[in-house]
């Protein structure tokens, strides 16, 4: 093909390419407006979504969180949005040759969202209406803007130059679509354009309204009947780079399946705990913070953490003991997990020796002295010291349900993921970072260790292979937050390998047994590369 003949090829598709990307803008925005009024899974960009991320086999699900971290689903969802452009141009093509080819590759689209949207955990049956209605605007704003093709093609005996298509309608074409002028088509495709802006930006005027940040903003927390202890003297050394003993909110990190943040409204939002129980009940949120209160200083880990990875925070969790809830419903001995399920339709499985055996398990409504943030499960969310957020940590919780493994399988225990999650020994390097470069002379080595219920005793360095040596050891609540240490470091010139290992109070040390994150979490030592000049 000479580039000539190319250069037509392109410019014969193009508009045509174009009408199909405004039309299914079009139509994606106003069943995102639609969901929005339903309910926000139900939008097909977010079901298909889910369902990609249900589907997605443990390797690449980890290699997205270790090279993406947080930002995992901003990828994935912009990965959609851009095969959807690449689909919708395609249809548009085909459309403009035979239109019935276009309502074919529509339809077949529609099935594979509805299809998703019917999937979902919580899933009604309204749910695939936004793909529905979506769909019949797009079909018809495609139908609208492929009447204005005014680049030269064939058409039912006319070849129409460029000219003469900008200038004359001729009817009838292959499809039987009138080819008009490019005003015409400017016009119309600004109009669909706009009408996408439109519904998009009234979709996040509902998004805004339903939100329920303002609700929780007005929320008081009640203090806690028991009180966690002042942090003793000494918990944070406060060394430049070393993470504060405390994680702020903001900073915590967030590793889940939710692709669009659950709302709840704590007014009408309900906690069930039922199953294999005597009495089951449910309490509203005021329920909630009329009971008695405790608070505790524990520290969270991602079973996705590599090792040194930064996925792991301390904070200050106001809640309700596990065990007050499980005792006042009569849960009956035989359950051996407790199934805990969101409000976006994620379950957890929590092994019922562990949740209940008096260790500070909860249901935990204040994050920090401040209602839970809405990214990390605001009205309540789950927490065991000791086991692995994956299993232990449901965001957005609405039933606890006494069960037995048998019976019940969670998300990640469906993925067969290890159904404890009992969280390592493990320790980090935060200063100096690998591969630093810094002077020559005393130099600080700091960072973290967690053994969470069990605690650490001791933190010791490996400097270029040579013995272990102990650092010192800043003061701890508990055994079920991380413990910082430090060593002061005499630098000198050259490359330097640093490694950390940590002991737990039954003397047993980090393991240096290199192990991947799935299933059940990874192992290893973190070896810190340093260059002094």
């Amino acid at each position: 093909m000479s580039a000539s003949s190319l250069l037509r090829t392109v410019r014969r598709a193009l508009l045509p390419a174009l009408s199909g990307l405004l039309a299914g803008a079009a139509g994606l925005s106003v069943a995102q407006l639609i969901a929005q009024f339903i309910e926000p899974n139900s939008s097909p960009v977010i079901a298909v979504g889910g369902a990609a991320i249900d589907a997605t086999p443990t390797p690449l699900k980890e290699y997205a969180i270790r090279n993406f971290g947080t930002n995992d689903k901003h990828v994935l969802l912009t990965g959609i949005l851009a095969v959807l452009a690449v689909l919708t141009m395609a249809i548009g093509i085909a459309a403009a040759r035979r239109f019935i080819a276009g309502v074919v590759l529509v339809v077949a689209l529609g099935v594979v969202a509805v299809t998703a949207e019917l999937r979902r955990p919580n899933a009604t049956a309204a749910y695939p209406l936004p793909t529905s209605i979506g769909l019949a605007c797009a079909l018809g704003l495609l139908y609208l803007l492929i009447r204005f093709r005014p680049h030269s093609m064939q058409t039912a005996g006319h070849n129409l130059t460029d000219d003469a298509a900008a200038t004359n309608g001729v009817p009838d074409g292959p499809s039987g679509i009138t080819v008009g002028s490019r005003r015409q088509f400017l016009i119309t495709g600004a109009g669909v354009g706009a009408a996408a802006a439109v519904a998009l930006a009234v979709s996040n005027v509902v998004t805004s309204s339903k939100s329920t940040a303002a609700a929780r903003s007005k929320i008081k927390l009640p203090k806690a009947t028991d009180p966690a202890k002042p942090l003793p003297e000494g918990v944070d050394l406060k060394v430049p780079g070393l993470s504060s003993f405390v994680t702020p909110n903001a900073k915590f990190y967030r590793v889940d399946t939710a692709l669009s943040t659950p709302q709840v409204n704590p007014v009408t939002w309900k906690l069930k705990i039922n199953g294999m129980v005597d009495k089951p009940f449910t309490l509203s949120y005021d329920d909630i913070l009329s009971m008695p209160l405790v608070e505790r200083d524990i520290t969270m880990t991602c079973v996705s953490n590599e090792v040194g990875g930064p996925y792991v925070g301390t904070a200050r969790w106001l809640g309700i003991p596990l065990k007050t809830l499980m005792n006042r419903a009569g849960m009956n001995p035989e359950a051996d997990q407790l199934f805990a399920t969101s409000a976006d339709g994620f379950t957890t499985s929590t092994p019922t020796r562990i949740a209940l055996d008096g260790r500070d398990a909860m249901v935990v409504v204040g994050m920090n002295g401040e209602p839970l943030p809405i990214a990390h499960g605001f009205p309540a969310r789950m927490i065991v010291p000791g086991l692995y957020g994956y299993v232990s940590g449901c965001k957005w919780l609405t039933s606890i349900t006494a069960a037995t493994y048998a019976g019940k399988k969670a998300y990640w225990t469906q993925r067969k993921w290890d159904i404890d999650g009992p969280i390592y020994t493990e320790s980090r390097i935060d200063v100096p970072a690998s591969f630093a470069q810094v002077k020559a002379g005393i130099v600080p080595i700091a960072g973290v260790a967690w053994a969470q219920h069990r605690g650490v005793d001791k933190v010791e360095i490996s400097i270029d292979g040579g013995g272990w040596q102990s650092t010192t050891l800043a003061a701890t609540p508990g055994i079920d937050t991380w413990r910082q240490w430090w060593f002061k470091w005499e630098a000198k010139p050259g490359s330097h390998q640093i490694r950390v290992r940590a002991t737990d109070s039954s003397g047993e040390p980090q393991t240096d047994r290199r192990q991947g994150t799935f299933p059940r979490g990874a192992t290893g030592i973190q070896e810190a590369l340093v260059t002094v000049s």
